[in-house]
């Protein structure tokens, strides 16, 4: 069975390596899809939604209004502490598809229940744009 949530962000951040405008700080307005599989409990639940959303909120709640940087981008985080700006300092470049790997093991690494044999995560960074992941568990 699955069952899935949708979840929603307000985040700034730049490529500095692009071409393009991404380059620029920018941010987006977040959306993520996240899809849990797993077995019926015995009421007939993979999880209920009320538990699935405190598993999830807190991931989301450290990303909202706040800026993703690159532990590597020293002269950003050096402007964010500057103007005492929130940040999440992360070991990667902000792409849609890093961003949907960090949630995802962001969320692996929460307390999901045993009866969880899968999870997929969806993150768009538009309307019309998105990475997606999944992970099974053995």
């Amino acid at each position: 069975m699955k069952i899935a949530k949708e979840f929603t962000w307000e985040m700034g951040h730049r490529l500095p390596f692009h071409d393009g405008k991404c380059k620029n700080l920018h941010g987006h307005s977040y959306k993520c899809m996240i899809e849990l599989t797993g077995d019926l409990d015995k009421n007939g639940m993979v999880l209920d939604y009320f538990e699935f959303k405190k598993i999830i909120e807190p991931i989301i709640e450290e990303l909202d209004h706040s800026f993703m940087v690159c532990n590597e981008d020293k002269e950003m985080i050096e402007v964010l502490n500057k103007l005492s700006s929130r940040k999440v300092i992360v070991n990667f470049e902000t792409t849609a598809e890093n961003i949907c790997i960090y949630l995802l093991e962001e969320i692996i690494k929460s307390s999901l229940p045993s009866n969880i044999t899968g999870i997929k995560v969806r993150v768009l960074e538009t309307d019309n744009t998105y990475a997606e992941e999944s992970h099974l568990f053995h």
